[in-house]
């Protein structure tokens, strides 16, 4: 499909943006090769230069482009000072943790001056997703689109766009993210929030110097365009809106979904959505523009990224037109738009919902205080799930899974809180500390699991936007309080719910998900806000082999990186 017409202030690398089917395979497969070179090159925004780490040299990095049933083969060499692994965010890697990249989950990472190659199948997806470096916050400047088309011949079941566009959301720091979050983690206190939003790595002219570090898109008067908008952000959930034009909805994390038509989205980091836009409006200059969501009292960077939608023939004079977007605590619109979605559920897109559920978890989530004698106060904000503050290892748990090597986790991670307590209560400021462990929780194989997710009051309610590595997973249900199991799970939508990669957790709610564990391996489950990951927010399921030939962890490649 040809790629929406982009007015952009810097060269487009299109040599680097598309690759060449190097070989056939059956039916309409292909390979599809790429070199990613981690490298540092110092870039310009709101009137700083300091170096970033990028992918070939861009910012954000090249798109990957695949077909449903290809096999994408991506070598990355890290010149970068940085260890570096990047993950495929939403590819389900069957049986082939190896290539899914999270730092010392599935892999050590990837030393200066050394390669890894990520090579694995695209199986039954197609649609938006993204990756991401996948260690420390380099995920900061480290980012870029996954575009999988369907099967050749196959059409979209929305009308076909004229063309389309990635819209990647960002976060900008005018310092060193790195420096920023080490000096955070010596105080024991949050980082300093960003200093702009981006769009495509540019902020829009509402910041300073920004005028030539616009995102513009030229667009034909009623045409429609397919907009796939990833939220690459570290820690804000973002509303988008373009003014004057609706959006319809169309997919989620690569997922189809009911057709519906909005004002604005709601996207929290690690989700992507792709919308039809009709250019349908008076010609002339509108900003599309992005700005966070956030109910809780907690600081956030609040200024709004914005690019343009550009009818043909319109000069670069007219001042474009802001849209209206949600208020940044507009819980009702949130809650709302999230109800609004659905998977397609139709014949050649059916919602296979586990209706029979072998294994029922409930996981609390907490913010926690624990000692630290070198910290401002002598104690260091954390993160847990049922009060256990997760403990990076120093080799991939894969690695030790596979190997069978003892001592560096336990598998005896919880399936519910220590305690029982009225976790939406008033705010819940003493006995804070938490446990620290490795500590996992194992899966027999093709089992079904229901997960609860449950926002506490400990400190402050917030939302927690939650991905899980190597799955897609059905939102049963989510509600505001606490969950009752004897009420709730009868509201449950079992027809047609979302299915999606990542989830939000409302603030002060619960959301309900259901998976059906047929992906042998150890596979991250984190929050996808990179602060909260940091304080310990996240743990790993160990899902078992199974008994057939196709139901084991495929062997490691040799170049997986050493420890």
């Amino acid at each position: 499909m040809a790629m929406g017409k982009i007015l952009s202030s810097g060269p487009i690398l299109l040599f680097l943006l598309y690759p060449v089917a190097l070989v056939s395979l059956p039916a309409d497969a292909a390979v599809k090769r790429y070199q990613f070179d981690v490298q540092v090159k110092n870039v310009s925004r709101l009137c700083h230069a300091k170096p970033i780490v990028t992918v070939n040299g861009m910012f954000p990095g090249p798109t990957i482009y695949a077909r449903d049933g290809d096999r994408v083969v991506i070598n990355v060499t890290n010149y970068a000072q940085y260890n570096m692994s990047i993950h495929w965010h939403g590819l389900k890697q069957f049986r082939n943790g190896w290539a899914d990249g999270p730092a010392y989950i599935t892999q050590c990472p990837i030393q200066n001056g050394h390669s890894y190659t990520y090579d694995f199948n695209v199986t039954g997806q197609k649609g938006t997703l993204w990756w991401h470096a996948h260690i420390f916050w380099l995920r900061a400047t480290v980012y870029g689109a996954i575009v999988i088309m369907p099967k050749q011949g196959t059409p979209f079941p929305f009308p076909q766009p004229y063309r389309e566009t990635n819209i990647v959301l960002g976060e900008w720091w005018n310092n060193d993210v790195e420096e920023v979050v080490k000096q955070g983690n010596k105080l024991g206190l949050p980082p300093t929030t960003s200093d702009a939003h981006t769009i495509n790595g540019k902020p829009g002219p509402l910041f300073p110097c920004s005028e030539k570090h616009t995102f513009a898109m030229e667009v034909e008067q009623g045409k429609t365009y397919l907009l796939r908008i990833i939220n690459a952000a570290l820690n804000d959930e973002l509303f988008f809106s373009v003014a004057g034009h609706n959006m319809t909805v169309v997919e989620i994390d690569a997922v189809y979904t009911k057709p519906f038509t909005t004002q604005a989205i709601l996207i929290a980091p690690g989700q992507t959505t792709n919308v039809l836009v009709q250019a349908n409006q008076a010609p002339g200059r509108y900003f599309m523009a992005a700005r966070p969501f956030m109910d809780a009292p907690l600081t956030v960077d609040n200024k709004t990224a914005t690019a343009i939608l550009q009818y043909e023939g319109i000069p670069n004079t007219v001042l474009p037109i802001l849209p209206k977007l949600p208020l940044p605590n507009d819980t009702a619109f949130a809650l709302s738009y999230n109800a609004k979605l659905r998977s397609l559920d139709s014949p050649l897109y059916p919602a296979n919902v586990p209706l029979k559920v072998d294994r029922r978890l409930f996981y609390t989530i907490g913010l926690g205080i624990n000692p630290c004698p070198t910290c401002l106060n002598g104690t260091r904000l954390t993160a847990s799930l049922n009060n256990i503050t997760f403990v990076m290892p120093h080799i991939g748990l894969l690695q030790a899974h596979y190997l069978n090597i003892k001592g560096v986790y336990t598998a005896d991670f919880p399936d519910r809180p220590p305690q029982q307590f009225n976790y939406t209560g008033a705010p819940l400021t003493a006995n804070l500390g938490t446990t620290l462990g490795t500590r996992l929780s194992k899966i027999a194989f093709n089992s079904t699991v229901e997960l609860v997710l449950q926002d506490t009051n400990l400190l402050t309610v917030e939302s927690h936007p939650f991905h899980l590595h190597g799955y897609n997973f059905f939102v049963v249900g989510t509600g505001i309080g606490n969950f009752d199991p004897a009420k709730d799970p009868a509201k449950f939508n079992l027809v047609d719910p979302p299915e999606r990669n990542t989830v939000g957790v409302p603030t002060g709610g619960w959301t309900a998900i259901r998976f059906r564990a047929d992906n042998p391996g150890v596979w991250f489950m984190h929050c996808h806000l990179e602060l909260h990951t940091g304080w310990g927010l996240k743990t790993a399921f160990v899902v078992e082999n199974g008994k057939g030939p196709d139901q084991s962890i495929l062997p490691p490649p040799k170049d997986l990186p050493p420890c």
